[in-house]
């Protein structure tokens, strides 16, 4: 188990090690919340605890972040360039960003990563999460994982005081579909993008 971390009515709290939060009274501060608990039920034997990223985990972190985009089609000449990748991993620890990423782990390995962006909306008074990416590894799948990545997204967003989180998805992406709908409800909004 992670150093410093706690047990509690099989939640595992830890500590928050130099990455803070969002604080919604000013839009690029973060502060800290040790005491915050790191949603994630402690299966008997086989605990897995969702934190944040800290430095030392980027090269675990890109091999399931690359494992994302190959799943989108981002991958061999398609591949995001390494920059944006450097500059995704440089903003979840920079206190100035109101990015954050999380990720499961056992037994020090890394088994699935979530990251969210938290933003001010013109229809609540209060910030909103936006779930941007979720990923497991393939060995990972079917385990409760990805679900407890969501829950731990919704204690966060809680915390940084947000009223919604909301993601989508690709309308193929049938088994992730299937968790969605249990632990969320479908907005009935359809994506429309351009790129510039």
């Amino acid at each position: 188990m992670t150093c410093g971390a706690v047990v509690k009515s099989g939640i595992v709290y830890v500590p928050c090690i130099n990455n803070g939060c969002f604080s919604p009274d000013s839009t690029r501060r973060r502060t800290s919340f040790c005491d915050a608990p790191q949603v994630t039920p402690e299966p008997a034997m086989d605990p897995i605890v969702v934190r944040d990223v800290r430095a030392g985990d980027f090269d675990a972190w890109l091999v399931l972040w690359d494992g994302y985009n190959a799943f989108y089609g981002r991958a061999g000449p398609t591949a995001l360039p390494m920059e944006i990748t450097k500059s995704t991993w440089n903003r979840f620890l920079d206190p100035r960003e109101p990015m954050h990423a999380l990720v499961a782990e056992r037994d020090g390995e890394l088994l699935g990563l979530v990251h969210i962006v938290l933003h001010q909306s013109t229809t609540m008074m209060v910030p909103t999460c936006y779930l941007q990416d979720l990923f497991t590894s393939a060995e990972a799948r079917e385990q409760g994982i990805g679900r407890r990545l969501i829950e731990a997204v919704y204690g966060r967003a809680k915390l940084e005081g947000a009223g919604r989180v909301y993601w989508h998805t690709h309308e193929t992406n049938a088994v992730a579909m299937r968790l969605y709908d249990r632990v969320a409800e479908r907005s009935g909004f359809v994506m429309y993008r351009k790129l510039l």
